[in-house]
């Protein structure tokens, strides 16, 4: 979870010049992909080719007008980069080169833009799906924005969930959560049964605190259903079998942490444990919560 804090910190800390949807081919095969350009030139991107529908994470940079995005093997290195020159933000098509990691590869990128996320008080729009980076092993998911005219950002309206390969759509659920740029969606087990369940980013408070929908799998059938699982910044223990919540407020000088276990597939309280800065000792101390 703590990666989070850090994802979500840096999004809202730099201007998003730009989140564009692609489709296309590399080569012969079919893909999209969805690209996040930062005012700093830094970019976070994916793609999936359509016939496997399993996403992979890319990132790169723009450099005096070429941009280059990295894909990395299971150890981190790098195997292949992704090269597109004169890159621009508003250009329809997309020319570019495929070469994975020492150069026995090489294929032709060829993209069209599909949608960008515009932002402005002055900008309408609706129901923009763009897939999403995180997958489980049976389904993916597409998140459906919209921008409303008196709302500078966009905001996720519902999220739509696919079976790979087939892509059939299983179902569609209703959210109103903030858009947070490429991260929006993790896969977890939130209710430690075993199966692979997904969350959707909801709202970022002041600090460190977030919210997150908690959508669980249905052990009987591919369809999931929104859980009443609430909490300030949880993280969740698979080996311990327990959920743990941290809400700061005040700066982070009070905090608040709480523990849970899952029973009925409902979040049941077993402690609570307040902290609060002391400023002489430069120290948190317990305190009685009220």
């Amino acid at each position: 979870m703590k990666t989070v804090f850090l994802i979500a910190s840096l999004l809202f800390a730099l201007q998003v010049n730009c989140q564009i949807s692609y489709s296309g081919k590399i080569g012969k095969s079919p893909i999209k992909l969805v690209l996040h350009q930062y005012s700093d030139g830094n970019s976070r991107a994916f793609y999936a080719y359509d016939k496997y529908d399993s996403p992979i994470n890319i990132d790169g940079y723009l450099d005096q007008g070429n941009l280059k995005l990295f894909e990395y093997d299971n150890l981190g290195a790098i195997a292949a980069t992704l090269t597109f020159r004169n890159y621009n933000t508003s250009t329809k098509n997309l020319i570019g080169d495929w070469i994975n990691a020492d150069h026995s590869q090489h294929y032709k990128i060829f993209l069209k833009k599909d949608f960008s996320i515009d932002s402005g008080t002055d900008i309408q729009w609706f129901s923009r799906e763009f897939i999403q980076p995180t997958t489980t092993a049976n389904h993916y998911f597409k998140l459906v924005t919209k921008k409303e005219k008196n709302e500078f950002y966009a905001r996720v309206k519902a999220v739509k969930i696919f079976q790979k390969r087939t892509d059939k759509l299983i179902q569609t659920l209703s959210l109103d959560c903030q858009l947070l740029g490429i991260d929006n969606l993790q896969v977890e087990d939130y209710n430690f049964d075993g199966l692979q369940d997904f969350s959707v980013f909801e709202a970022s408070y002041a600090g460190a605190n977030t919210s997150r929908i908690y959508i669980l799998k249905d052990p009987n059938s591919e369809t999931y259903s929104i859980s009443n699982f609430s909490g300030m910044s949880l993280e969740f223990d698979p080996e311990l079998k327990r959920i743990y919540e941290h809400n700061q407020c005040c700066a982070g000088t009070s905090i608040i942490n709480s523990t849970y276990k899952v029973v009925d597939n409902a979040m049941v309280l077993l402690d609570t444990n307040c902290l609060q800065y002391d400023e002489s000792t430069a120290e948190y101390i317990e305190v009685d919560c009220e």
